[in-house]
């Protein structure tokens, strides 16, 4: 049997219908003609290639017409394949079409009212609506539970909102921030789709990062912003709601994690059969084969968990300690198994020409967002024990 995957050793790809391996196809396909060949030179650079974006449009992958007849969405397990199919080429590729698909539909259709979801998210699946999810701020990260400073006050049918978001990805090219506030009445976290161009929003480009270069990240400051109440999703009224939100976002984290780690491996395993050394490929040598099989161990695994995660949300069942869990193993096994693709390719592990150097560095990233390795474990924590550690 041919795998779909190099790296999906137990075949759990199998497990996808053929239409959807299919729309798979395509999309890698689209990756392989746009997208590798821009990766290197503008991870050097910094930027965000523009140009890639349409091609990834016109997939229709959040709604494609083959697995969504007869009113059927798209199964779970797709969902997740399609994460790992864009972070095998690239983390930054993956954070940023996820941040559209995963975050922003996800604040969406959870966090606004069934008539708000109507009628916005047909349009976020065409990208004819684009957004951005804004939570963390420059002084709170993991307490940003109690700690978010932003805040919202009502006058009549508008609200005014004042305050800092950090590293928001995306908001640079996105129509819509969903920003999340502290409404001053009642001191619960509420949240909002402000215009990135609305009079008051201001935002920088995070620069010198050593991660997720490709990604664009921002600094952004909103100072007496108006928003309507229309444009407040009624579904968020307080942090409770914000944390079901994050409980459904981790697992496509945890997704990408796999997808990276398959990548590296992948790259990897190409480098040792092409590379010689004292005569032979490298890959002949006793101790690179150990390195390749801690890799695909560590990629196994994480699909494993991954693949299992999804089943379960797909049966209703969702739990924080599940989705934390997952990102929080999944993203430690990331962190190990490029470590190990760049010490098997040497030098040549540092530099951009053969992936691993890339991935490498993009890994350090997705270890930390989306809560990170601490708090993730500090929730599973919590479930096991019955006692919470943070507060």
């Amino acid at each position: 049997m041919t795998l779909f995957y190099p790296s999906d050793q137990y075949g759990y790809s199998t497990l996808l219908r053929d239409e959807e391996l299919s729309v798979l196809a395509r999309l890698r396909a689209v990756l392989e003609e746009h997208v590798r060949p821009v990766l290197a030179e503008y991870w050097e650079r910094g930027e965000f290639p523009h140009q890639i974006i349409q091609p990834l449009v016109d997939l229709n992958l959040m709604d494609p017409p083959e697995l969504t007849g007869d009113s059927a969405v798209p199964d779970a397990l797709y969902e997740g394949f399609r994460n790992f199919e864009l972070a095998r080429m690239d983390a930054s590729l993956a954070t940023f079409y996820n941040a559209q698909s995963g975050l922003f539909r996800t604040t969406i259709k959870m966090g606004g009212s069934p008539e708000q979801a109507a009628t916005w998210d047909p349009l976020i699946i065409r990208f004819q609506m684009t957004g951005v999810f804004a939570l963390t701020e420059p002084d709170h990260g993991s307490d940003i539970a109690g700690g978010l400073e932003t805040t919202a006050v009502r006058h009549g049918g508008t609200w005014l909102i004042n305050g800092a978001k950090r590293w928001i990805g995306g908001a640079a090219t996105a129509q819509y921030l969903a920003v999340f506030a502290r409404d001053q009445a009642d001191h619960q976290v509420k949240a909002f789709l402000v215009r990135t161009d609305s009079p008051g929003v201001s935002l920088r480009k995070i620069v010198g990062k050593m991660s997720l270069r490709i990604m664009q990240n921002a600094d952004i400051t909103l100072t007496d912003v108006e928003v309507s109440e229309e444009h407040r999703l009624q579904n968020i009224n307080g942090f409770g709601d914000v944390a079901a939100l994050l409980r459904n976002m981790r697992s496509d984290v945890a997704w990408i994690a796999a997808g990276l780690q398959a990548g590296a491996y992948e790259a990897a395993l190409r480098y040792v059969t092409e590379r010689e050394q004292f005569g032979r490929p490298l890959g002949g040598f006793q101790l690179v084969q150990e390195k390749l099989a801690a890799m695909l161990g560590n990629v196994t695994a994480s699909l494993g968990m991954v693949v299992r995660l999804s089943q379960q949300q797909a049966e209703g069942i969702y739990k924080d300690e599940n989705s934390a869990l997952a990102k929080m193993w999944c993203a430690a096994r990331a962190r190990e198994t490029v470590a190990l693709a760049r010490e098997i390719c040497g030098g040549n592990g540092i530099i951009l020409d053969h992936d691993v150097g890339r991935f490498f560095a993009d890994a350090e990233a997705v270890y930390s967002y989306e809560g990170t390795h601490e708090i993730n474990a500090l929730i599973v924590g919590r479930a096991l024990t019955g006692l919470s550690a943070f507060r």
